[in-house]
């Protein structure tokens, strides 16, 4: 099964729960799984956040494949520089 970093801001979803081993081939099973088993989360995962498997940021968003030793991030979107 995958395993799955929760943000600290999102953990009291999970119990406190800094990482939760999942099920899912792709990052939207992934999701789906985890917002069954935590329903605090539904909605609140990819909201303003990117998705890491195994430390690359995903180019396919939710169709990105998940593999069953993957680490999987939800990364919070950083917006700032020169407009």
């Amino acid at each position: 099964m995958a395993r799955v970093h929760i943000p600290a801001l999102l953990r009291e979803a999970t119990g406190g729960a800094e990482w939760v081993e999942t099920g899912g081939a792709t990052v939207r099973e992934v999701v789906a799984d985890l917002e069954s088993r935590y329903p605090d989360l539904r909605g609140r995962l990819l909201k303003g956040t990117a998705v890491a498997i195994d430390g690359e940021i995903c180019a396919m968003g939710l169709a990105e494949r998940v593999e069953p030793d993957s680490e999987v991030q939800f990364v919070s979107a950083i917006a700032g520089g020169n407009g």
